[in-house]
C-alpha cells in the first residue's frame, strides 16, 4: 500500500524521535515547514518545555522582502541569537521528517552562522 505524503512523513518522524532528545544543555531545535511558513522551536524534553520559538511571519522577518529560503535563513539567524542571549549554545537538529535540502537547509545554516553548534 502507497503512503501518501503526510503519511510517509510522519513514519520519517517518529524514527526519528526514537533517536533524538532534546535536554536543557542541548534542547532539540524543532522543525516545521507549511507551504507558505517556517516555524523553528527549541524544546527541552526532558521537562517538556518550549524554550524559544521563531516563525516566518515574526515581524522582523515577516517584512523582509525575501524568497522563502532566504526567509527561512533569516529564522535560524534569529532563533540562534535568541538562543545564544538565553545562554544556548549547542543544540540536536529536528528536521521532524522533512528532507534535509532548501528552506530546511537553509534554515540550519542560518542557525549555524548565527552561532549554534549542532
Amino acid at each position: 500500500m502507497a503512503l501518501n505524503k503526510q503519511e510517509r512523513r510522519i513514519k520519517i518522524k517518529l524514527k526519528l524521535r526514537k533517536k533524538i532528545n532534546g535536554t536543557a544543555s542541548a534542547p532539540r531545535l524543532n522543525v516545521y515547514r507549511s507551504n507558505a511558513e517556517i516555524y523553528a522551536q527549541l524544546v527541552d524534553d526532558k521537562a517538556g518545555k518550549t524554550l524559544l520559538a521563531v516563525g516566518s511571519n515574526d515581524k522582523t522577518v515577516s517584512t523582509a522582502k525575501a524568497t522563502k529560503i532566504e526567509k527561512a535563513k533569516l529564522v535560524g539567524k534569529l532563533i540562534a541569537e535568541k538562543a545564544v542571549a538565553s545562554g544556548i549554545n549547542e543544540v540536536v537538529f529536528d528536521r521532524n521528517g522533512f528532507l534535509y535540502h532548501g528552506r530546511i537547509k537553509s534554515l540550519a545554516d542560518g542557525a549555524r552562522e548565527g552561532g549554534l553548534k549542532f
